[in-house]
């Protein structure tokens, strides 16, 4: 846990409201680290329970305001579930969202960036390359999504979902980024690598020509990536200390 549930509405269930914490939080994170996009962008989350219910932001809101009672709840139809809840949702943010929620069971979290070094390496036209440790911790987690303009139409979910498949990583080309995870925590740390490695990637390539690592490093590297979800709890604690230090209402 990493909040009490002391502030949880009433009628709510504390790992619903857990969920609403640790989403809000990664909105927090998103704005702190730079990787927001004015109202843009969206994180989501997939509420414990039988329904097929997930959080995603209000449309219209900054990332640094977003509050977990804000976070707003609806089906995989994009309805609103919450009765009188009177904010808005971005179509965009549903339509790739819902994708993934709906086709992998295992996606308890999705993050959607569209920060610079992201959509650099995106619309690279060899994408993500193996030049760093960082990158090479994501290099063989990352899928590819072609760009079909803003994601207004739904059946654009058929082709992102198959283009995903089983990985945790993508980049949207011409687009942004993505990251899956099972839990908040695992998508962020996903998400904190591939973006420190797309800003590697982009300072690399304006000193001139690269030096790659020797093949057998890249498949080693490869092999220890596996291990990266497990040091998510990890990453995420001292996080949460930063945000009850300096940003305490994320948790209202």
């Amino acid at each position: 846990m990493t909040t009490s549930a002391l502030k949880m509405p009433a009628g709510m269930t504390e790992a619903e409201w857990q969920v609403r914490v640790d989403l809000a939080a990664c909105y927090r994170l998103v704005a702190h680290f730079g990787w927001d996009d004015l109202i843009f962008t969206h994180l989501s989350a997939r509420v414990p329970g039988p329904e097929e219910h997930f959080l995603i932001n209000p449309y219209g809101w900054l990332f640094d305001e977003i509050t977990a009672s804000s976070l707003v709840k609806v089906d995989q139809d994009g309805n609103i579930v919450d009765p009188g809840e009177n904010k808005r949702i971005n179509p965009a943010g549903f339509t790739i969202h819902s994708a993934v929620h709906m086709a992998r069971k295992d996606a308890g979290a999705v993050m959607h960036l569209h920060a610079a070094d992201g959509v650099a390496v995106a619309s690279h036209a060899e994408g993500l390359l193996p030049l760093s440790q960082t990158a090479l911790l994501v290099h063989k987690h990352v899928a590819y999504h072609e760009f079909e303009g803003v994601a207004l139409n739904l059946e654009e979910r058929e082709r992102l979902i198959a283009d995903l498949g089983d990985k945790n990583v993508m980049l949207l080309h011409n687009h942004g980024t993505l990251t899956v995870g099972r839990t908040v925590p695992e998508a962020f740390t996903w998400m904190y690598f591939l973006m420190k490695a797309c800003e590697i990637q982009v300072k690399t390539l304006a000193c001139g020509k690269p030096h790659y690592p020797p093949q057998e490093a890249i498949e080693t590297t490869h092999a220890q990536s596996d291990d990266l979800p497990r040091v998510a709890n990890l990453v995420w604690r001292p996080l949460i200390r930063m945000l009850d230090r300096t940003q305490p209402d994320y948790k209202e």
